[in-house]
Formats: C-alpha cells, sequence, structure tokens
C-alpha cells in the first residue's frame, strides 16, 4: 500500500520560508514522477513542482525562483523549499505520485496523494 505523508507546513509572514517534506512508502517502481499541489479556497488545484525519477525538475511561473522541489531517493523523501513566500502562496499543499515518468506539474496525473499540510503566509 502506497502512503504518502505531508510535513512541515505551519503559518510565517510574507516574506518567509518554509519547508515542506514528503515521506513516501510502499512505492516500489524506480520510474515516477512525484509533486506538489495547492489548492486554495475556492480555487481549483494547481500543479507547483515536479521532480521524477532522472532529477528532471519543472516549477509553475508563479514559484519559479522562489521553491525548490527536491528528493532523497534513500530516504524516500520529496521535499519543497519555500522562500520570499506571498500571501497568495497560502493554500492546502498536498504531494503526489504519478507512476509515469514523463509528465511534468503541468499534465501530471497522480495515482497517489497525500492528506495535505497547511501553508498559510500573512501580509
Amino acid at each position: 500500500q502506497v502512503q504518502l505523508v505531508e510535513s512541515g507546513g505551519g503559518s510565517v509572514q510574507s516574506g518567509g520560508s518554509l519547508r515542506l517534506s514528503c515521506a513516501v512508502s510502499g512505492y516500489t517502481s524506480s520510474a515516477y514522477c512525484m509533486g506538489w499541489f495547492r489548492q486554495a479556497p475556492g480555487k481549483e488545484r494547481e500543479g507547483v513542482a515536479s521532480i521524477n525519477n532522472y532529477g528532471e525538475t519543472k516549477y509553475a511561473n508563479s514559484v519559479k525562483g522562489r521553491f525548490t522541489i527536491s528528493q532523497d531517493k534513500a530516504k524516500k523523501t520529496l521535499d519543497l523549499q519555500m522562500s520570499s513566500l506571498k500571501p497568495e502562496d497560502t493554500a492546502m499543499y498536498y504531494c503526489a505520485v504519478d507512476r509515469r515518468w514523463w509528465p511534468s506539474i503541468t499534465d501530471m496525473a497522480p495515482n497517489y496523494w497525500g492528506q495535505g499540510t497547511q501553508v498559510t503566509v500573512s501580509s
């Protein structure tokens, strides 16, 4: 059974930083694309960043230069370092895994999702 557990959310002031982490267990295939998604109240869920088993990364335009996605294959963790946070970054953040390696954050169709972690940025 595949499980994704996020941690690291919280409240921060505008301009601050947070680091999200996702622990992945039960996923045994060597091919994947993992990503972070977010959903703010009243808005559609959007992809934020992705990384595949080759280490290729993609970012949404809204977070380029501010967010960095990384993975630790040995620990099976997925991280999202968020800097220069803005109030519009406030959302529930989810990590997800797509069994295919080639999609990027814009066309992922995740097979597995975490339960989410809240990020709140105040002005």
